[in-house]
């Protein structure tokens, strides 16, 4: 029990045991050893490259073996070091006879060639053949092959994770892992390229070494001890060949190991399995192969026995094979009804499925989702990145699908369902616009830009250097079509941010904000408030990116009211420094609009409260003049080349905002509490 204990605590200490092997395996490259360890040590380096080929035949899949390339190297290090010992005690003791070099390389000596260093020359020198020349070079090749054809086709697959990201078909975790998986993969087989060249290398270091040992053993053997020429000649040609088939049989059992590894490729499954199921599961080979191996049988001169068997074998192996298709078939017939069910309820689900963002690409279009970089995949995951940094807003993944029903160079942008954009690109050409809305002159075609409405032209990508000549600005379709679809989604923040949204970020908080939100929701406030506070802030593009501080707010604010304007006011106010930096310009002035007294008091006039619940009842007409003067100076202003707010008091902000939204959702409508301390403000009129 003892023994056992001390066995298990050091099986605990696997790293130490190791390091201590490879430094005694080391150290046998510099000190001699005894026969009985050498023969422990051919033993175990046989041993070891059975257990490699066994693991080779049983994995699922190459990756699964990914340490082979480490124990390749391992294994070839222990025949060499074993090698050099066993080339020690040839020389040094080989004049006392076949024993010398100890009872491994004796067994194979005598048993396996018979004592007869001719017939064991020719043994090792096929074994060197077969390993050098066969074996390992066509692993090597495999190996290489492997190597190239991954590396070329990793930008591939990555674009193939991302569009599939991108889509939502699958979340972050899933993609790492599958990128993960594939660096492993190209990893592997460049290892394996180098790994091949170890073996080939023992091959060659093998023949040289049972070289070194029969010209050394006959110069030691006659000039030291005294050994005539042939009785010299005898034993050591006998005890090198000896110890070069000891070491070539686990070289050639290694060597076919690795042949097996990298010649599965994308097979799944054991050896076994994957050599049986696809080499016997079609009837009609197996049975002309009974055919063939009949017709040899009754051949004169051929022996009959071997023959009719084999072909007996094949034909009951085509038989079994037929039999299992015809299992299968019938299997299949048995449920048609189910086995159609399946495929209708899942084409069913497809069909009523409603996703949150939606884009659907006519058959010309589809093409950009593997451009270069990852074409339109990889600028919409750039799109999510981006409406996260600038709104803290978790853009929803973009299911991207092509649709026979839209024109080749159309696309569609749906929200929810339903359709809130439509476009068409020209494949193959660049969109030029001037900045400012100016009349394009460059040859091409007349089209509008999408996402602003300005005039543009579509032109060939030849003249791009001479649009951009001109100050023009050149983009090509994917930008066209993410900015577009930037732009639109912008106005759809709102919308989008929903309950299970508002959940998603709520859990996503550090740990030392979640005591934050448990004394918030739903002690406080419930989940449905606080998602259409963050809604209404969407809806005026202000970032809620700094949640922990909208989550102050709400507990500061849910104590004197429960109505959702009044609270996203007060947010609104807490959020005073990051609204005034958003709307500062390049001179740090925010340039403002101001509501004159007189609608001031109109405005206030307006404003009915019933306990926390405020209406606006403002006269069409007065409507309809506040609207006109409010776009006739926000014109003057852009006239200029000003994009003013709208300033007004914090009573009357929400419902002017409603006003002016009227002539651009983008004109921010901002309050005198709003006006951060350090703001510096510039007036350019009054309404």
């Amino acid at each position: 029990m003892a023994v056992l204990r001390r066995l298990r605590d050091s099986l605990g200490h696997q790293d130490m045991l190791f390091a201590a092997a490879m430094v005694l395996l080391l150290a046998v490259l510099v000190l001699p050893m005894p026969s009985w360890l050498v023969d422990l040590g051919l033993a175990t380096s046989i041993t070891l490259s059975v257990l490699i080929l066994m693991v080779a035949i049983w994995i699922e899949r190459p990756l699964d073996f990914s340490v082979f390339p480490t124990v390749l190297l391992v294994a070839t290090l222990l025949r060499l070091a074993l090698n050099l010992a066993t080339t020690r005690l040839i020389l040094a003791d080989g004049h006392r006879g076949l024993e010398a070099a100890g009872s491994v390389i004796h067994g194979f000596a005598v048993f396996v060639v018979g004592g007869d260093f001719v017939i064991g020359v020719i043994v090792f020198t096929i074994l060197i053949i077969v390993n050098f020349i066969v074996v390992t070079k066509g692993a090597g090749r495999i190996a290489e092959v492997a190597a190239r054809f991954n590396l070329d086709a990793m930008p591939g697959k990555q674009m193939a994770i991302d569009a599939d990201l991108s889509a939502g078909t699958i979340d972050d975790a899933e993609a790492k892992r599958r990128r993960k998986e594939l660096e492993d993969e190209n990893s592997f087989f460049g290892a394996m390229d180098g790994a091949s060249k170890f073996v080939r290398g023992d091959a060659v270091a093998a023949i040289i070494i049972t070289i070194i040992n029969v010209l050394g053993g006959i110069v030691v053997g006659t000039l030291r001890h005294g050994m005539p020429l042939q009785g010299a000649a005898g034993t050591y040609v006998t005890l090198a060949v000896g110890d070069g088939i000891v070491s070539q049989i686990p070289g050639l059992i290694v060597s076919v190991g690795a042949g097996m590894l990298v010649s599965k490729g994308s097979v799944r499954g054991s050896t076994d399995k994957a050599f049986i199921a696809q080499l016997g599961a079609q009837p009609k080979p197996l049975y002309l192969a009974a055919g063939l191996s009949g017709l040899f049988a009754v051949l004169p001169g051929l022996p009959f026995l071997p023959f009719v068997a084999l072909g007996l074998v094949a034909a009951g192996g085509g038989w079994l094979a037929q039999s299992s298709l015809r299992r299968a078939a019938a299997a299949a017939g048995n449920g048609p009804a189910a086995a159609e069910a399946a495929p209708r309820e899942e084409s069913l689900s497809e069909l009523i499925r409603v996703d949150d963002v939606r884009l659907e690409l006519g058959m010309g279009l589809v093409s950009l989702t593997a451009g270069r970089q990852g074409g339109l995949s990889d600028k919409i995951k750039k799109l999510r990145r981006a409406f996260g940094l600038e709104y803290g807003f978790v853009l929803p993944a973009v299911r991207i699908k092509d649709n026979m029903d839209l024109a080749s160079g159309e696309y569609s942008i749906q929200v929810q369902g339903v359709e809130v954009a439509r476009e068409t690109l020209m494949l193959g050409r660049l969109l030029a616009f001037a900045p400012g809305g100016q009349e394009v002159t460059i040859p091409g075609i007349d089209t509008q830009e999408p996402s602003f409405h300005i005039r543009a032209r579509w032109i060939e990508p030849a003249l791009r250097e001479a649009a951009m000549a001109q100050g023009l600005t050149v983009v090509d379709v994917e930008t066209v079509l993410t900015t577009h679809m930037s732009e639109v989604l912008k106005g759809y923040m709102s919308q989008l941010q929903g309950y299970a949204a508002t959940q998603k970020l709520l859990d996503g908080l550090e740990k030392e904000h979640q005591r934050l939100v448990a004394d918030l929701i739903p002690v406080t406030l419930p989940l449905a408030t606080v998602q259409k506070v963050l809604a209404t802030l969407l809806l005026e593009r202000i970032s809620i990116r700094n949640l922990p501080l909208i989550l102050e707010a709400l507990h500061e604010g849910a104590g004197f009211t429960r109505n959702v304007s009044l609270l996203t006011e007060h947010v609104r106010q807490r959020l005073s420094l990051q609204i005034c930096r958003g709307l500062a310009q390049d001179d740090g002035y925010i340039t403002a609009l101001l509501l004159s007294p007189e609608w001031e008091r109109e405005v206030g006039g307006a404003i009915v409260e019933e306990g926390d619940q405020r209406s606006f009842a403002m006269a069409p007409s007065k409507v309809q003049e506040l609207v006109g003067a409010t776009r006739a100076r926000i014109a003057e202003a852009a006239a200029k080349g000003d994009w003013p707010a709208v300033l007004t008091s914090a009573a009357a902000r929400p419902f002017v905002r409603h006003l002016v939204e009227r002539i651009n959702p983008t004109i921010a409508v901002i309050s005198h509490a709003e006006v951060h301390q350090r703001a510096k403000l510039r007036t350019v009129g009054q309404i």
